[in-house]
C-alpha cells in the first residue's frame, strides 16, 4: 500500500525556519516525483515544490524560490522541504503527494495522488 506521511510542522515566528518531512512507504524513489503543496484557510490548495527522482530536477513556485529547498534521502525514502525566512503568509497545512508520471507540474494538482494527511505550519508575525 502506497502511503505518504508528513511531519515537522509547528509554530514559528516570522523569519524562522522549519524542515518538513514526507516519509514514503509502499514504493521506492526511482521513476517518480514527489511534490509539496499547501492549503491556507479559505484558499485553494497550491503547489509549492517538486523533486523528480529520474534526474534530480527540482521545481518551485515563485513564492518559495530562494527560501525553500526540496531534497530527498533515497535510502530513507523521505523527501524534505527546508523552509527558511518564513512569513505569516506561509501559514497553511502542508501536504506531499506522489506524481507517478514524474512531470512535476505543481500547478496541476490532478497529476498527483496518494496524498498525505498534512502537517500544520503556523508563522506568527
Amino acid at each position: 500500500e502506497v502511503q505518504l506521511v508528513e511531519s515537522g510542522g509547528g509554530l514559528v515566528q516570522a523569519g524562522g525556519s522549519l524542515r518538513l518531512s514526507c516519509a514514503a512507504s509502499g514504493f521506492t524513489f526511482i521513476d517518480y516525483a514527489i511534490g509539496w503543496f499547501r492549503q491556507a484557510p479559505g484558499k485553494e490548495r497550491e503547489g509549492v515544490s517538486c523533486i523528480r527522482f529520474t534526474d534530480g530536477r527540482t521545481y518551485y513556485d515563485d513564492s518559495a524560490k530562494g527560501r525553500f529547498t526540496i531534497s530527498s534521502d533515497n535510502a530513507k525514502n523521505t523527501v524534505y522541504l527546508q523552509m527558511n525566512s518564513l512569513k505569516p503568509e506561509d501559514t497553511a497545512i502542508y501536504y506531499c503527494a506522489a506524481d507517478w508520471s514524474a512531470k512535476c507540474s505543481i500547478g496541476v494538482l490532478g497529476d498527483f495522488d496518494s496524498w498525505g494527511q498534512g502537517t500544520q505550519v503556523t508563522v506568527s508575525s
